[in-house]
């Protein structure tokens, strides 16, 4: 039973390195004048927007450079967990 929660232990401090490090990454996407930056845990760092764009082209280029920057962000969190070993159990 103990070597059971060591593991879990292991693993949550695992995971919340894994979280820190990927805090420190990030990406950006531009669309139509439109700039996006994520960082690796998927959250807006900075956000640019062509105001000379109307308002449906504003909304469409920002949804694309958010879908883009995620997707972007998804491929460095999944190389980053590969460098890093992955999480035991999972692979």
């Amino acid at each position: 039973m103990f070597s059971k929660l060591k593991q879990f232990k292991d693993l949550k401090s695992q995971a919340k390195t894994m979280q820190e490090s990927l805090a420190k990454e990030q990406v950006s996407e531009e669309k139509n004048g439109v700039l996006i930056t994520l960082n690796g845990n998927l959250e807006v760092i900075s956000l640019s927007i062509n105001e000379s764009l109307n308002k449906s082209a504003q909304e469409e280029a920002l949804k694309n450079c958010f879908n883009g920057a995620v997707k972007k962000a998804q491929r460095v969190m999944a190389k980053k967990m590969q460098e890093m070993g992955g999480i035991p159990g999972l692979n």
